[in-house]
């Protein structure tokens, strides 16, 4: 394989972000975030973003603090900002290392998917706005049986633009794509995964990421529009406006957590299934890590 890509994926909290960290320092490569939520100014605390890993080794990492959490960002434009951060890092003769735990994002760079993009569609979703959640939830599975990717779906909004996108386009997985990924999935285990989440929670919480929220209140950042980015902007935001105390904020987003993390790991292996390969790993044992990526790389430059 003439790999052009390295792939870090793997489950929250499973310590992708330190190891790709160390990758792209001990290969001389450039990050590449597949977070959906990390692209958003602002969101720094709830979204994980753990810049100092890449600071202090002065590593270039990019896809992150891109746009404004007032913006729309999608999945076309995650693609479009992708590719011409893969074609920058390989002009620089550096390696592009992609790290995240978004699922589709992800998927859609290593099947190559051809993704047209969505037109505003005002009238469609005023249309559709008027039915009730269950009746669009029907429409959605009507339109696409076989959907995975059920994590958004908790919110009308998103379920009205799954519907509009399954409706405008369809997703066309092509072979003939440049791009050749070696794919290492970091996964300690779902015990410590669980571990590690509420431990990092607690550190969040003590750590400032309630003001983060209530800074983004302040900035005149919709609560709904909170909710829609899920997980600690949901609960964090209903414990700020009262609609939570603080000990059922951190059960319910601890639990919340811990599925979506459940939900990750699925489909990872619904990818392999599709057949990605992936090369799992505990996530303690580095120097391996790097041993094997570094053979992996080494027959690239032996074959060609």
């Amino acid at each position: 394989m003439n790999y052009n890509l390295i792939t870090i994926l793997g489950p929250t909290a499973a310590g992708k972000t330190k190891i790709a960290a160390k990758l792209a320092a001990d290969l001389n490569g450039q990050i590449i975030s597949a977070d959906s939520r990390q692209v958003y100014r602002g969101m720094d605390i709830g979204t994980g973003k753990d810049l100092d890993e890449f600071k202090k080794r002065k590593i270039v990492y990019n896809l992150i603090d891109i746009c404004e959490p007032t913006e729309e960002y999608n999945l076309f434009r995650f693609k479009q900002d992708f590719t011409a951060a893969f074609d920058l890092i390989l002009k620089k003769n550096k390696i592009p290392i992609m790290v995240g735990g978004t699922g589709m994002y992800i998927s859609a760079v290593l099947h190559n998917y051809q993704l047209p993009p969505l037109e505003d569609d005002t009238e469609g979703f005023n249309r559709l706005n008027k039915l009730t959640k269950d009746e669009l939830l029907k429409l959605l599975f009507g339109l696409n049986p076989k959907l995975h990717n059920t994590t958004d779906l908790i919110y009308k909004e998103r379920i009205i633009r799954a519907i509009l996108i399954e409706q405008s386009r369809k997703e066309i997985k092509s072979k003939n794509s440049n791009l050749i990924s070696l794919n290492i999935g970091i996964q300690p285990g779902l015990s410590m995964v669980k571990k590690n989440i509420t431990e990092r929670l607690k550190t969040r919480l003590q750590s400032g990421m309630i003001e983060e929220v209530e800074g983004l209140l302040k900035k005149g950042i919709p609560k709904e529009k909170l909710y829609f980015f899920g997980l600690e902007y949901k609960y964090i935001t209903q414990y700020i406006i009262g609609d939570l105390n603080y000990n059922d904020m951190f059960q319910k987003l601890e639990s919340a957590i811990h599925n979506f993390a459940k939900r990750q790991i699925t489909w990872f292996r619904k990818m392999e299934r599709e057949g990605i390969e992936i090369y799992w790993y505990n996530g303690n044992d580095y120097d391996e890590i790097l041993n094997f990526t570094k053979a992996e790389l080494k027959k690239k430059y032996e074959n060609t």
